[in-house]
């Protein structure tokens, strides 16, 4: 059977023409989805490089447990996409390794105890220096308070209030927009607030 067919049939199974990979190659990159990565991300990477030149021990660990982090939160159906978020798992990765100081001490080992306390203030240190806004729950009991003040005005329906202040909170050019907020915290303040009336 093999023989009989002729042999540009044969390539023509093994080998895409020029003009057919050319072609897919434009339509991958004129149609990418891919958005570019955080700036704080990108800091990481060269300053892991940094360290690795520097046989930072400490900084290393850390740097590649949250590069690692970042990566396995990509493969989930929320992948890490702004610096807030970043910064989102900076703070809690800090609160994990004082935790497993406070535990490390009560064990005895002062050596292991030291080791996480220096990795928690790495962490608090690109937390810190990120530039991503923090608000305090001062800040948000009063951004909560305003924003239903806002929709009350406009008529909002008390039922649907708690929902419309949660929504516009956290639209896009809204007053919680790339800060590093709980949202558990802000859902929780804006049930009080909606109870309270």
């Amino acid at each position: 059977m093999a023989s009989k067919l002729s042999l540009p049939l044969l390539r023509s199974f093994v080998r895409p023409s020029l003009r057919q990979t050319a072609t897919m190659r434009i339509t991958r990159t004129m149609y990418s989805t891919d958005a570019p990565p955080p700036p704080l991300l990108s800091k990481l990477k060269d300053d892991l490089k940094t360290a690795m030149r520097a046989k930072d021990a400490n900084r290393l660990a850390v740097l590649r447990s949250v590069l690692a982090a970042a990566l396995n939160a990509s493969k989930t159906d929320k992948p890490i996409r702004t610096d807030a978020q970043l910064v989102s798992l900076l703070q809690k990765s800090a609160l994990k390794s004082q935790e497993a100081a406070a535990e490390a001490r009560q064990a005895g080992r002062e050596d292991l105890a030291e080791k996480e306390e220096a990795q928690q203030r790495i962490l608090e240190e690109y937390a810190a220096g990120s530039g991503v806004r923090e608000v305090g729950e001062a800040e948000l009991r009063q951004l909560v308070e305003s924003t239903k003040a806002n929709l009350l005005a406009e008529g909002t329906q008390e039922k649907a209030l708690s929902g419309q202040i949660i929504k516009k909170l956290f639209t896009v050019g809204g007053p919680l927009d790339g800060a590093v907020v709980e949202k558990k915290e802000v859902v929780r303040l804006v049930m009080e607030s909606c109870q309270a009336k």
